[in-house]
């Protein structure tokens, strides 16, 4: 299997390659060849340079083909010219190397080091065949080690795709399952006192049209912002995302949605908080109130708050039975992503008291800044 990286030898580099192989090795033609004398020995060079050249100019779309030719070629000019060293075989060795994965290469270093070395071992020069040899080597495992840092940075760069998706899920995620759940439980409440009670029905659905709005307002935001980083303006005005002194106004949401929500606050050093930190922070209370509205059966819950110079800790404490995702659903994971993204731990599960509970540890050092 290759390694998923494509390297482009383009037609210009290509026809570079190949005007560069017949300069480099025209002024072979002026002495007589030693091996095939007179004018046949003329044609057979005139040949191979024209082929070499050839060579250099399918390998970037005949990777196979433009290597043996080249190899071949090199090989035969050795021969009839004993003095000319392999210098276009490390070059087509190394762009070899860069063009193909290295499984798929160790043939042309094998060849490359048979075309460098052969007619030098024929002559009986081993110490210039181990120089060859160590040449080929050397130019093999050069082109492999840019295909390979080439490889990479793809990699690299396809992480940093897959991360920022992963990032985006888990806003959208938080925004809209906390925003439809309230939604839901307003139009319910509405639905059930429409006609015994219409004041309280229209409240209900005012309130499901101020959650709407702010949902509506919060994704533009964060559309706004992905379009901005996608397009490289670095200018763009950035989304005002929810923090720890936006914790209140989530309760009064979630009370007035049907589940009586108190904050307590130990957050003295709430100001000095990182923005990540405080966004995390409250997208975990925001998935855990969401948790217990829609699936506890809770009557009532409790958020407590406490950040000090090294960590920011949240507890969010229902008296319901436990959500029914609890510890595998998408929203504690997401909540335990996030949680691990900053170096943090997050816990959820079953309340000593009763209830369910979801405690969060999110440092606030400079990995997280």
């Amino acid at each position: 299997m290759g390694d998923g990286y494509t390297a482009r030898f383009s037609r210009r580099w290509r026809g570079f390659a190949a005007v560069g192989a017949v300069v480099v090795s025209a002024p072979l033609l002026t002495p007589a060849p030693l091996v095939v004398t007179g004018a046949a020995g003329r044609a057979v060079a005139v040949l191979l340079v024209l082929a070499q050249a050839a060579g250099f100019w399918w390998l970037g779309v005949r990777h196979r083909l433009g290597t043996v030719v080249v190899l071949a070629a090199a090989a035969g000019l050795q021969v009839l010219y004993p003095g000319v060293g392999p210098g276009l075989t490390f070059v087509v060795v190394c762009t070899y190397a860069w063009l193909r994965p290295a499984a798929e290469t160790l043939w042309g270093l094998g060849l490359g080091a048979l075309a460098a070395c052969g007619p030098a071992v024929a002559r009986g020069h081993w110490a210039m065949a181990g120089l060859w040899l160590g040449g080929v080597v050397l130019a093999w495992s050069w082109g492999a080690l840019v295909r390979a840092r080439g490889a990479r940075r793809l990699a690299e760069r396809r992480q940093a795709v897959l991360e920022e998706r992963a990032r985006i899920a888990r806003e959208l995620h938080d925004v809209l399952s906390h925003t439809v759940s309230v939604m839901v439980v307003q139009a319910a409440a509405a639905d059930d006192v429409f006609d015994a009670d219409p004041a309280r029905a229209r409240e209900a659905l005012r309130r499901t049209e101020q959650a709407g709005r702010e949902a509506l307002a919060e994704l533009r935001w964060f559309l706004r912002t992905v379009r901005a980083d996608d397009e490289g303006n670095t200018g763009a005005q950035a989304a005002p995302q929810p923090g720890l002194g936006d914790v209140e106004r989530l309760a009064e949401t979630v009370s007035a949605a049907g589940l009586p929500v108190t904050v307590r606050r130990e957050d003295a050093d709430a100001a000095q908080v990182p923005l990540a930190v405080q966004l995390s922070a409250y997208r975990i209370i925001q998935e855990a109130l969401t948790n217990a509205l829609r699936h506890a059966g809770a009557g009532r819950a409790e958020v407590v708050i406490r950040s000090g110079p090294a960590e920011v800790s949240v507890e969010v404490r229902d008296d319901g039975r436990g959500g029914s995702d609890a510890g595998t659903g998408q929203g504690i994971a997401g909540m335990r992503e996030r949680a691990a993204l900053l170096g943090g731990t997050l816990r959820a599960g079953p309340a000593p008291g009763g209830g369910f509970e979801v405690a969060a540890r999110l440092p606030t050092g400079e990995r997280t800044r």
